[in-house]
Formats: C-alpha cells, sequence, structure tokens
C-alpha cells in the first residue's frame, strides 16, 4: 500500500494570497501546501477529497487511475475540484463510485447537481455513482471503516483502511475532538494520518498539541500532521515534536 499527500494544507492554501508572513513566504517547498487530500494504491486506485487544485495535484503526482472516491465533508477546501474526475470517468468508461455520508452526500449532490443525473449522462463529463457510507464497505482488498468526528457544528468522516484483517492506516483530515468510540478504532495503528492545524487552539480543529496527546493515547506507531495552516513553519515546527510525529507535506509518499 502506498500513500501519498496530494496536500497538506488548510482551507486557504499556503501560501496565502496576499499574505507575506515568513511561512508564505519561505523557501522550503514542505511550507508551500495545497489544500488537503491523500491518494492511495493498493491495487486499488482510491483518492479521499477533490480540492480545488485537484487537477494540478493529479498531474503533479503522475495519477493514472482512480476507483473510487471518499469524501470526508462538503467543505469548499475539500470538493471543489470535483469536476475534475472528468477525465477518470471517461477512463473508466463510466461512472465513478462516489463514497460518502449521508449528510455529505446530499451536498455534494446539490452543489454537483448534474454530476449525478442519472438521466442526462453525455460523454466526456463527470457522471458519479452515490455511496452512501453508514458502515464499514470493501474496495478491493481494502475495508474501509468510516469514522465519524466533530468538526464545529457539522460531522466529518475519517478513514480507517484495513487490508487482509489487519489495520494501516487512519485518515483523519478535520475535527475538533476524538470521540471515545473512534479513539477505540485506531488504536496501535501502524500510522495515524491526522488533524494538526496550528499551535494556538482553534474551535473546529485540533491543534498541534491536542494532535500529538491523541497519537500519544492511542499508541500510534507513527503520526503524520496535515491540515496544516501558515502559522506553522514545517522546518521548525517537526524540530519540537516527538520522534514518532512528524509533519506531512505535499508530494510526500508512505509505503506501508
Amino acid at each position: 500500500m502506498i500513500l501519498t499527500f496530494l496536500g497538506t494544507g488548510t482551507s486557504q492554501g499556503i501560501p496565502v494570497a496576499g499574505c507575506s508572513c515568513a511561512v508564505c513566504l519561505s523557501s522550503d517547498p514542505r511550507d508551500n501546501r495545497m489544500r488537503s487530500s491523500v491518494y492511495i494504491e493498493a491495487g486499488i486506485h482510491v483518492l479521499v477529497d477533490t480540492t480545488p487544485e485537484f487537477r494540478v495535484q493529479a498531474i503533479r503526482a503522475g495519477i493514472k487511475d482512480i476507483d473510487a472516491v471518499l469524501i470526508t465533508h462538503a467543505h469548499a477546501d475539500h470538493i471543489m475540484g470535483f469536476d475534475d474526475l472528468r477525465p477518470y470517468c471517461i477512463k473508466k468508461g463510466g461512472t465513478m463510485p462516489v463514497y460518502a455520508s449521508s449528510a455529505t452526500m446530499k451536498n455534494l449532490r446539490y452543489t454537483f447537481l448534474y454530476a449525478f443525473d442519472q438521466e442526462n449522462v453525455a460523454y466526456g463529463y463527470i457522471h458519479a455513482r452515490a455511496q452512501i457510507v453508514d458502515g464499514p464497505f470493501d474496495l478491493g482488498t481494502l475495508r474501509v471503516t468510516p469514522l465519524s468526528v466533530p468538526h464545529g457544528k457539522m460531522v466529518t468522516s475519517g478513514f480507517l483502511f484495513s487490508e487482509n484483517g489487519q489495520k494501516k492506516l487512519a485518515y483523519i483530515s478535520d475535527c475538533a475532538s476524538i470521540p471515545p468510540d473512534v479513539e477505540k478504532e485506531i488504536e496501535d495503528l501502524p500510522l495515524l494520518i491526522i488533524d494538526g492545524l496550528r499551535q494556538k487552539p482553534h474551535p473546529t480543529h485540533l491543534s498541534i498539541s491536542e494532535a500529538v496527546a491523541v497519537a500519544q493515547k492511542v499508541r500510534a506507531k507513527r503520526t503524520l500532521l496535515t491540515h496544516l495552516c501558515h502559522l506553522v513553519s514545517h522546518q521548525e515546527q517537526e524540530a519540537k515534536l516527538p520522534p514518532e510525529v512528524r509533519i506531512a507535506y505535499d508530494g510526500m509518499k508512505v509505503e506501508l
């Protein structure tokens, strides 16, 4: 299983438009962050979220195939590249299965009504097939378990990926806390990827210290922080973290 970070930034991306802070002006390529998304290759090709930069991310990462798309929630920074799934629908010669909770799917259908229209399917356009997630499901050899977490006034979906009965990794990009039932699901993972927005507390995201505390509580063997804002310098912040916790960066590949 190979996971590629397509983006690791928060909703505005980094550099932030019009900003001249040290991180936005940084020459360290790890400080240049598109909106958060990952791509997983495990015999099957799975995309998590379609960010506004998805087309650029896909070209940069050399993505040739997508077999399924998972959506964490319907905020703009996680879905506004949805229409750029078009060439992958063409390549598949049919529909693209899109997995999301019922609440997220409702918002997706509202925003991209044409993509889910079963009566007006035209070649060359996106044709999505809605798959409502209400429990674990299988994608090829992967078992995917949704993880419901709070994100302000809404609930978002993290995803736990298992293979051959073994838990491999969890991806939780937007959350303010980790409920006890989710903590139980992600105990002793080889890899935890988790929201770590900034150093200061935030009402809808985990801070870096809160994310580290979660990782230590669930005994994750390795943790990568994502969804970072422009208040976080990769080099400076990573130097302060425990050795088992690192900061993800755009283009980073992890093999499990």
